[in-house]
């Protein structure tokens, strides 16, 4: 296989694990209620509680939440219904970069500056609205690891416009 050729299937190899997290993100955005009764009945199966009381009593409190704004406030699920829409609009954008990765790289150097806006963006508005610090740090590692296969990928563009 030729060299570019193995370039190519590289980038949109960590493209893919990149789409997949967007994707994935996108999706579990939408049924979030129903996730998180699965998660409540999972901490209860295992006694989450005995081991980690305050991670067990942020996800009830959170379950609790939920369940009481889709009674009395359906449409605040709206919001979370456009974060799942832009998921999966960001990650139809990078299909740009899947067709013509050297023309399109200005796509990569975005993903990697809105993964690092994640940090701030969790350390601001998470104190803001009440979130934990350890789930601020859960929300930053979703940054973190985006920016993983978004380097590789910028590595690989560049060596690909060297041949």
């Amino acid at each position: 296989m030729p060299i570019h050729d193995q370039f190519l299937r590289s980038i949109r190899f960590w493209l893919a694990i990149f789409l997949a997290g967007l994707l994935f993100s996108g999706i579990t955005a939408f049924p979030l209620v129903h996730e998180t009764a699965l998660i409540t009945r999972i901490d209860a199966a295992i006694h989450l509680g005995d081991y980690l009381p305050a991670l067990n009593n942020w996800i009830l409190h959170v379950y609790g939440a939920l369940v009481d704004a889709s009674v009395r406030y359906p449409f605040l699920a709206y919001g979370t219904d456009w974060l799942a829409f832009g998921h999966l609009v960001i990650a139809a954008a990078f299909l740009g970069a899947w067709k013509d990765p050297v023309r399109n790289r200005w796509l990569i150097t975005w993903g990697l500056i809105a993964c690092a806006a994640v940090v701030p963006f969790a350390f601001i508005a998470g104190p803001a609205r009440g979130i934990p610090v350890c789930w601020s740090l859960i929300d930053c590692s979703f940054g973190v690891l985006g920016c993983i296969p978004l380097l590789i990928i910028r590595s690989r563009i560049r060596q690909l416009e060297t041949i």
